[in-house]
This record gives C-alpha cells, structure tokens and sequence, in this order.
C-alpha cells in the first residue's frame, strides 16, 4: 500500500549538493571567469570619448560598438543555455575565456573602426557564455535555499570587475595608452583559463545529473518551447528587462559622456560618480540577496520598487531646472542606479524554481536575454536621439521610460500566473508518495 509523506524540510530538496568549502573554491573559479568578462565588457564605459577621437566617430556610430557587443550577447543566450545544459560549465566556460580574451587583445590592437566592431562582438560572443554557466555551477554545488544568495554574489563579483574597469582601467588608458592599457588587460583572461582548466569541476561527487537524451533539433525546440511556455521563464526574463537597462546602459557607454558633456563634470569626477553605482550595486546586491533568501515573497516589491524609484529619479534629474543638475541628486540618481543589477537577478529567482534541472541553461538564457535586449535597444535610441537633437540628453534619455513602461505592464501581466504556477511545484515538491509494503 502507499501512503502521502510530507516533507518535513522546508530549506532543502532531496538530492541536494552540500555545498561547503568544495563548493566555494570551485564555485569561486567560475565567477573569477565572470569578474574579468565584466572588465572587458564594460572596459568601453570609461575609453567612449578616446574611442570616439581613436576611430573618429560621432555618438551613433559611438554607440555601435555596445550594440554590437549586446546584440551578439542577447542572440548568443538560448543557445549558451542549451551548450550549458548538453556540454556541461568548464566546456562552456573554457570557449567563452577564449573568446572574449581574443576579443579584448583584438580591440587593443585595432587600426580602424570596422576591425574594432569585429573584436568587441568576438568580445561579446565570449561574455555572453559566462553568467548563464556560473549561475548553472551555483546551482550544482549549493543547495536550492543557496540559490537567491549565490545568484546575487554573482551578481557583486561581476560589480567588482566593472569597479576594476572604472577606477584601475580608466587611470592605464590615460597613463599607458589605448594599446598598452587594452592588451595589458587581457592577461586576466588568461590566467583564468589557467585556473578554470586545473580546477573547475561541473559538480560534486555523487551529484552527477541524470542523463537527459539529446534529438538534435527536436531536442532544442523542446527545450525553447517547454521553458518558455512558463510564466515564471517569462516573469523573470520582463523582470530582467526592465530592471538592468538603466544603469547597464550608463555604466557600459553613455554615463561619462552625459556626466561630462551635459552636466559639465570633470573626467575625475564623472568617474567617481560611476564608482558610485558599482559600490551601491555591490551594497544593495548583497542585502537584497539576504532578503530573498529569508522571503521569497518580496522578489516582486523588490522589483518593482527599484523600477519605480529609478524612473523617478531620472525623471526628477533630466526635468531639473537650471544648466546642470546638482551634484546631490547627481548622487542619488548613481546610488539609485546602483539598485538595478540586483534588482534584475531576481529575474532568475522567477525562472529557477519554474524550470526543471535539465532546462536551467536554457530557462537562464531567456531571462538573461531580457535585460540585454532592452540595453540594447536603449543603448541604439539614445545614440540616434543625440545626434538628431544635437546632443540633448533630456531628449535622449526619455527613452529609458519607454522602455520601463513596457516592461512594467508584462510584468503586472504575468505575476497572477507565474505564482499559481509557483505555488503548485512548491506543494507537489513537499509531498512525496512512499509505496510501504502492507
């Protein structure tokens, strides 16, 4: 006969990994590998006025270079996901640290804008196979209650790299020069390629995967369709989409310029403002972790907040009257703007628990693609609304609440269904039918 046994854990999940110091080590080399993808990333965001007088370029063509690098890193998602879920993370991340070191060595050494277009989309192509596959290491070597907290120390140590870029990469290009300061720093890349290739395991003993049958195409659009038809994979990739564009676009391009040009800052300055946005990012990244790890009910006012507060914020700047805005609300605008990279890993706290072990990478690639698509997009129409209105910010940025709008109205869309669903797996999850000999 069988009988319904409740789970009596509610912090743990049969099968879970242990965690511990293993973990951490290991866990510790795959975002070593996102901390120097993120300096390369975000290396352009303190080098956009030298590269504009390098290759002597206006803002639009400025600005391809970022939509380039963000085009190739949205397109490149869902099928890092599957590579994810099929090769495994030290495959995945192997080819990524070969890529995206390529990238930055080409981007040092190039003569002209069109050999530098190719080197910071062979750059993005690299970036775009690291986070999906540490937030898929993550999940294998810490237990699933780890998964909000370890998902937002990814999310702090991808901060630091771009902190690197903005304080020590900003001092080398205008100490070393473009060349020097480029291809200097590409070396990171491959001392974690050292490390990743003598230590990093896809997961602990004992806790290998079940073997899942992989039918070419067949298997792709399964995995595609069957994520997607989530609410939770949808949930989280508008929460994505609508928390990081801001500070993602003004921390990778059009932060300094709109500093410099529009509010009459210095370089020096403009540069501390930007540090600020990294070091809020690091602070509320890791309080917000905190938050939804003791309850997961706040990952939706957290991110709906943080969409709010930052529309006001940059409403209440680019409407100030006067030539400049005053450097205190400068200064809240960057510490709100700090906000919303953590504010977009709660994306992945909808897709997670929505997609079973084997459509992580693919449920991941989704939700990353969010976030990267409207950086994009916002990235290209400010460049464009620049050069149209003769370099009008106010104009230019009008385009974040756009943006902000769209993404807000998916998100208040999906939120009834991607809790019921939620709801669902959590009861199923918790009763277990044990078949006991009578």
């Amino acid at each position: 006969m069988s009988r319904p046994v409740i789970s009596s854990s509610a912090g743990s999940l049969p099968g879970d990994p242990p965690g511990g110091r293993r973990a951490l080590a290991v866990w510790g080399v795959g975002v070593s590998v996102y901390f120097v993808a993120v300096i390369f990333r975000t290396s352009l965001g303190v080098a956009g006025l030298d590269a504009a007088e390098r290759f002597h370029v206006g803002a639009s063509a400025l600005s391809t270079f970022s939509i380039l690098q963000l085009l190739v890193y949205a397109g490149m998602q869902i099928p890092v996901g599957l590579l994810v879920d099929r090769l495994g993370t030290r495959k995945v991340l192997t080819l990524g640290i070969l890529l995206f070191t390529a990238g930055q060595i080409g981007f040092a050494l190039s003569p002209s804008y069109g050999m530098a277009l190719a080197s910071r989309a062979l750059l993005g192509c690299g970036d775009a196979m690291t986070f999906i596959s540490v937030l898929r290491l993550g999940s294998r070597w810490f237990p699933a209650r780890r998964g909000p907290l370890v998902a937002q120390m990814a999310g702090l140590v991808g901060m630091a790299g771009n902190l690197v870029s903005t304080l020590l990469l900003a001092r080398l290009l205008h100490g070393v020069g473009w060349t020097a300061a480029f291809a200097g720093s590409s070396v990171a890349g491959l001392v974690v390629l050292a490390l990743t290739l003598l230590f990093l395991k896809d997961h602990p003993d004992g806790h290998e995967p079940e073997p899942f049958p992989h039918h070419g195409a067949a298997y792709v659009r399964r995995q595609i369709v069957a994520s997607w038809r989530e609410p939770g994979t949808r949930l989280g990739m508008w929460v994505h989409f609508t928390t990081q564009f801001p500070a993602m676009v003004f921390l990778l391009l059009w932060g300094m310029p709109f500093l410099v040009q529009a509010q009459g800052l210095s370089r020096g300055t403009a540069g501390e403002l930007l540090t600020l946005v990294v070091l809020s990012n690091m602070v509320v990244g890791l309080v917000y972790g905190q938050i939804v790890a003791r309850h997961h009910a706040a990952r939706l006012p957290l991110a709906l907040g943080t969409v709010l507060a930052t529309a006001a914020v940059w409403a209440t700047t680019l409407v100030h009257p006067g030539e400049h805005a005053p450097m205190w609300l400068l200064i809240v605008l960057c510490a709100v703007l700090g906000a919303c990279g953590p504010a977009s890993m709660l994306g992945f706290d909808f897709a997670r628990p929505a997609n079973p072990p084997e459509r992580q990478g693919t449920a991941s690639g989704i939700t990353n693609m969010g976030g990267f698509v409207a950086s994009m997009t916002t990235l290209f129409a400010v460049g464009v609304l620049l050069d149209l209105t003769d370099d009008d910010y106010g104009i230019a940025f009008s385009a974040v609440f756009v943006l902000q709008a769209l993404g807000l109205s998916q998100i208040l869309r999906l939120r009834g269904r991607a809790a019921r669903r939620e709801r669902e797996r959590l009861v199923a999850s918790r009763v277990e039918t044990v078949h006991v000999p009578a």
